[in-house]
């Protein structure tokens, strides 16, 4: 049986309110560090540097970021995974949507399907609806919708399977939409820890990214001791990342699975350490994108991993 006639059809609302919602067949991952096999991403057709973060302020003030320099370098973010071997998706380029490249933010992928999220920003809420109907084109089951206050998918971080972290700023995730979020993983028997992260960091995948199966990358000078405790208590290995490597969103890199990762040439701590312990690494320069509020990991949505 081929992998189209397995698909589930798609539906605006596949969650089980009482537990239970059984995995996808189709789509769908156990962990963010198997191999990955589909991911979604945004078109920079139409981005522009808005206000959004501490971090974009801040460039806008001293040096804006050139567009055309930005994308041609989430041109040769594509063709990264298409190197790998990765099967690109991405939203329909809409000039309403400048900042739909972070294809993180406005859904997240589950074992049980997407969840549309809700965004903070009003210049990025039609995002949203656009998932949607990304959703309903490539025939990804929706999960279900966040309603109760905000919630972006950077701050939704699934550290290893049936576990995942929460990050909560107030700012683009409120602390409403995100214990909404926790309460449906929860029903499914999964271990939710929600960490309340000053709001200067927009998500927790700034300074937490899980690199390979009890590995993850963390920036210890910004991160809640307890978390990192907590990580540590499971069995995971620290890699520290620098905090100013994590301010140039160094500690914002996308796992591929079977010991290969794309990271940008600004995480040099973090480039040199997975190096020598074997990982192929491809560095990419993602300077001049990154001005506008995001990093590789922001761009990219988990659409399929396999063991």
């Amino acid at each position: 049986m081929n992998m189209q006639t397995q698909a589930e059809p798609f539906t605006l609302q596949r969650r089980n309110p009482g537990g239970g919602t059984a995995p996808l067949r189709r789509w769908g991952f156990a962990n963010e560090t198997d191999r990955l096999t589909d991911v979604l991403l945004g078109s920079p057709a139409h981005l522009k540097h808005l206000s959004t973060s501490s971090l974009s302020r801040k460039h806008l003030r001293e040096a804006p970021c050139n567009i055309q320099v930005a994308q041609a370098q989430h041109a040769e973010l594509v063709a990264a995974y298409q190197h790998f071997g990765v099967n690109v998706h991405v939203h329909d380029a809409q000039p309403e949507l400048p900042m739909q490249v972070y294809a993180r933010d406005s859904s997240v992928m589950t074992p049980y399907g997407a969840i549309i999220t809700a965004m903070a920003q009003w210049w990025r809420r039609g995002e949203n609806y656009a998932a949607i109907r990304t959703c309903e084109r490539l025939g990804i089951p929706i999960y279900d919708m966040v309603t109760a206050g905000t919630f972006e998918g950077g701050d939704f971080n699934v550290i290893e399977e049936g576990c995942v972290l929460i990050g909560c700023g107030g700012a683009r995730t409120q602390e409403e939409g995100a214990r909404q979020v926790a309460s449906w993983f929860e029903a499914e028997g999964w271990e939710v820890r929600i960490a309340f992260i000053d709001e200067y960091y927009v998500h927790i995948d700034l300074m937490v990214v899980p690199v390979a199966d009890k590995l993850t990358a963390v920036c210890e000078a910004c991160t809640d001791p307890a978390v990192v405790d907590w990580l540590k208590g499971k069995g995971h290995e620290i890699i520290d990342v620098p905090f100013q490597d994590t301010m140039a969103l160094g500690c914002n890199f996308m796992s591929l699975g079977c010991d290969r990762v794309i990271a940008p040439t600004s995480s040099k701590t973090l480039i040199g350490k997975l190096r020598a312990r074997g990982f192929e690494v491809a560095d990419l320069d993602m300077s001049e994108i990154s001005k506008t509020g995001g990093g590789i990991h922001c761009m990219a949505q988990s659409l399929k991993r396999e063991a």
